[in-house]
């Protein structure tokens, strides 16, 4: 069957001319090309209204982003071969960045293969499958794992984020190759941890907060430390490898909190760590009522923002948030404040900080801003791609 024409209205090329890949639906020249004709993930070429071809596509008409462009060359199919090759780039430059076999391998758009995101944990791999287009070439992405690496152990498809709900595809998870194992064991800054694979939270660890958690070293030493939102102890864990006296963790999840404990085991720190297993909120009130201080906090949230509709309501959380950790932090204290919600920025985070050292009457210093690890790189024309945000401040 030949290749199918994607036209957009007069206009609407000037964002794409300048880099960006996704094509909305309102912006297509539906008269010419009608969405309806279209299967979703389909492989189209996208003309501008001239019928200029400004690249190759796959298509989804049940969702909002109905286009994503993964080549500008018109030539170009989502073939194993060409799919192979964006892998192998994308190899190449995390092994010459890390020493082992533990990073985001593929960054979605980020790295030409929009919709799909892959995790390694040396010989186990974690696919996350985001959008119809990839959907279809599952196949393809495997074979070409398993040609790239071939010691792989296992593949195992974690395609349960909410986002394929707007593609239209169901949620599931399960194993693509081989037998992954229920946990994986990885380095992190010369820490291991053993993290929970198949029941674990997105593909099982957070590796965009690497050289921000490497940055802990400089502060931790000889201090108290709490860490708020520990999942399985990626922050608290290391503070106490680099020589903090004692760390408390603050989770919700049982499941969770025994993964801290594990990875405290693990790593030979177990009688500095001990986990508060219970909502980061009233942990904190608590913590406040017990007249508690700490030297070093860290706020690691989840996304408080997932919708940019949530921005009023989950900016006055990050607030709440981080007036509860100056208030426990010492004169002179540190906090590590992040988010990843795409939408709030760096500077939202910075109008947060002042509103709260004016609240608690306290003064901030900003030492440090950090954002995701080079395995998570930023798309140019993207900008939600640019989602990690830490600062570092020091209370007067």
């Amino acid at each position: 069957m030949p290749i199918q024409y994607l036209r957009l209205k007069k206009g609407e090329d000037r964002r794409i001319r300048a880099g960006h890949p996704w094509i909305y639906s309102n912006e297509i020249d539906t008269a010419s090309s009608p969405l309806k004709s279209f299967s979703p993930g389909e492989e189209v070429l996208v003309q501008a209204h001239d019928k200029s071809l400004l690249g190759a596509a796959y298509v989804n008409p049940r969702s909002l982003i109905a286009a994503r462009i993964f080549s500008r060359d018109p030539n170009d199919r989502l073939t194993e071969e060409w799919i192979t090759q964006q892998i192998r780039i994308a190899l190449a430059l995390r092994q010459h960045l890390f020493s082992g076999p533990y990073y985001r391998l593929v960054f979605s758009e980020a790295d030409n293969l929009p919709g799909l995101v892959i995790d390694r944990f040396e010989n186990d791999l974690v696919v996350q499958i985001n959008t119809a287009g990839m959907e279809r070439q599952q196949a393809l992405i495997v074979q070409a794992l398993c040609d790239l690496l071939p010691a792989t152990n296992s593949v195992l498809y974690r395609n349960d984020s909410q986002v394929r709900d707007h593609e239209g595809l169901d949620t599931y998870v399960k194993p693509a190759f081989g037998e992954p194992p229920e946990n994986i064991f990885l380095e992190e800054n010369s820490v291991r941890f053993i993290a929970p694979l198949i029941k674990g939270q997105k593909t099982g660890w957070f590796y965009d907060h690497r050289l921000n958690r490497a940055r802990l070293r400089q502060y931790v030493s000889n201090r108290r430390v709490l860490d708020v939102f520990s999942y399985a102890g990626g922050w608290s864990i290391q503070a106490a490898a680099y020589g903090a006296n004692s760390v408390d963790c603050i989770e919700v999840s049982d499941f969770a909190c025994d993964y801290i404990l594990k990875n405290a085991e693990l790593n030979h720190v177990a009688e500095k760590v001990k986990v508060i297993c219970d909502d980061a909120f009233d942990a904190l009130k608590a913590l406040l009522q017990q007249h508690h201080k700490y030297d070093v906090i860290i706020l690691d949230p989840p996304a408080f923002v997932k919708k940019f509709k949530d921005r009023k309501e989950g900016l006055i959380a990050y607030q709440r948030l981080n007036e509860f950790a100056i208030k426990l932090l010492v004169p002179g204290g540190i906090l590590v404040t992040c988010s990843c919600s795409m939408h709030v920025t760096m500077q939202d985070i910075i109008d947060i900080l002042q509103r709260v050292a004016y609240r608690t009457q306290s003064q901030i210093q900003i030492l440090e801003r950090g954002h995701q690890g080079p395995d998570h790189p930023i798309h140019l024309s993207i900008p939600e791609t640019d989602y990690l945000k830490a600062v570092v401040v020091r209370k007067i």
